[in-house]
């Protein structure tokens, strides 16, 4: 299976960005075969910009598999989810700019524990806004995302919806919008790591709907929590299910990326060759 790296495991919010043509480099030498690129983490949109990422891959030998975008479906104002839409669509125009033929979407989340930080302690758990239930955030969601569906089959550029807490802490919920959807132009982006309970029957569940993986590693201890996955065991459901998409490693740990991505990249190349 091929291997790619997300620029985020170079860049956890919390300082400067990380240079993308910096990552682009770094992916080359240590043997991946693309970068994933994280949304925030862009200098710009800019044509130039955006060319020169185009350009500085293919001289290294590298594909971009996904964007990953931060997008919120979860408003009860529909003004406010027209706002969300909106970038989506730009974000998918950017994508196909880009050459990238995935788009990671997140559902969204209530936002009634304001906190991210917060929302990790309590696993995800976050309650309705007063007067509303999950099954509309869950309609508000589809209908979202059903209205991005055309621009996306226009562009060829695919969406991929993930476990990314929130709305989606539940795998259920995950595969109940994704079946609603119903469409060749929305699959699932499974991240091994965002699971509540057990991430292996989480990942048993999402599997064999998978259209690209992000496996997370936790070197240095995690940013929010520590997981010590087995990847062999994860490679052997994925093999199960007839995957041959991409891996991208999400390294989450708050160790020196420098020394943390290259060990990480050996413990997925063993797991995944």
């Amino acid at each position: 299976m091929p291997l790619a790296v997300s620029s985020y495991s170079y860049w956890h919010f919390k300082t400067e960005k990380y240079p993308i043509e910096k990552v682009i480099d770094q992916a080359a030498k240590i043997g991946f075969d693309g970068v994933e690129i994280l949304h925030r983490q862009m200098a710009n949109e800019t044509p130039a910009y955006v060319n020169g990422l185009k350009r500085r891959a293919l001289e290294q030998g590298l594909c971009f598999p996904m964007l990953s975008i931060h997008q919120d479906f979860v408003f009860p104002d529909r003004a406010e989810r027209q706002k969300h839409i909106d970038h989506t669509l730009r974000c998918l125009e950017l994508s196909a700019r880009l050459g990238i033929p995935c788009m990671r979407l997140n559902s969204g989340r209530w936002k009634t524990i304001p906190s991210f930080d917060d929302l990790m302690k309590v696993k995800g758990d976050e309650p309705p806004v007063p007067g509303y239930t999950n099954d509309d955030a869950i309609k508000w969601c589809v209908e979202s995302i059903q209205a991005c569906l055309p621009e996306a089959e226009d562009l060829g550029v695919m969406m991929a919806l993930e476990n990314h807490w929130g709305l989606t802490t539940s795998v259920d919920t995950l595969l109940k919008i994704h079946s609603m959807v119903n469409s060749p132009w929305l699959g699932l982006n499974m991240d091994t790591g965002n699971y509540p309970g057990d991430p292996y029957a989480g990942i048993a569940q999402l599997a064999p709907k998978a259209t690209i993986v992000q496996a997370k590693t936790y070197y240095g201890g995690g940013e929010w929590y520590t997981l010590d996955l087995d990847y062999p065991r994860i490679a052997g459901i994925l093999y199960q299910h007839n995957f041959n998409g991409w891996i991208s490693l999400e390294m989450e740990g708050k160790e020196d990326p420098e020394t943390a991505v290259p060990k990480s990249y050996q413990v997925l190349r063993q797991a995944f060759s």
